[in-house]
């Protein structure tokens, strides 16, 4: 197989992945319900942000603009060099990794272009349903994007964690919780190949 084609099937395994998870939270689920997967180590947990992956947020409506802007110009650039692989002789596990962190920029930037135009809004009461295209909740590269995995793996109550200890350590609730952000494939999947660039395909970062 082809390194084009290779990169192909790894975009649209992950893209297909990640939307469908996202619209069965979207349309099944109200804002801050969790569903528990696995014991008490993995939740589907609905919520959005307006930015970055992870759930953390950047700049209000000007810096998500920002954001997504330069999403658009990375996936660009991304799948450019991508398509200037095609004829070379690279490793399977640079394709993959190369795949992944396209696919996760694209799979965000899906969210925000067109999320906020067929979507009505997710509220704690009410589940989101579809509507015509340009009557959502927000514009073109406004809309929210989907987090919903969740794995509190260790959760201890802080009860008297110091006053001057910032409230990002243990949280607003002044508990510790590890892995506290809740995020989506599309995050992963960019994590995942960027770690596995750092780690195995070091060589390659200076092309």
């Amino acid at each position: 197989m082809s390194v084009l084609k290779k990169s192909i099937w790894i975009i649209l395994l992950v893209l297909i992945a990640d939307q469908a998870l996202k619209f069965y939270v979207k349309l099944d689920m109200t804002l801050g319900e969790s569903i528990p997967i696995f014991k008490n180590w993995f939740f589907l947990y609905f919520t959005e942000n307006n930015g970055m992956a992870f759930g953390m947020q950047f700049g209000g409506s000007w810096g998500k603009l920002f954001l997504s802007l330069f999403r658009i110009f990375a996936i660009i650039a991304i799948g450019y060099y991508i398509y200037t692989l095609r004829n070379k002789n690279v490793k399977t596990g640079f394709i993959i990794s190369i795949s992944l962190i396209f696919a996760g920029a694209t799979g965000n930037i899906i969210d925000s272009a067109f999320y906020g135009l067929i979507f009505s809004q997710s509220t704690f009461n009410s589940v989101a349903t579809l509507v015509p295209f340009g009557h959502g909740y927000a514009g073109f590269l406004h809309g929210k994007v989907v987090d919903m995995l969740y794995f509190p793996l260790i959760d201890i109550a802080k009860t008297h964690a110091p006053a001057w200890i910032p409230s990002f350590v243990f949280g607003p609730d002044n508990r510790f919780v590890f892995f506290r952000p809740i995020f989506n494939i599309a995050d992963s999947s960019i994590t995942i190949g960027v770690l596995w660039l750092l780690i195995f395909e070091r060589k390659y970062i200076k092309l």
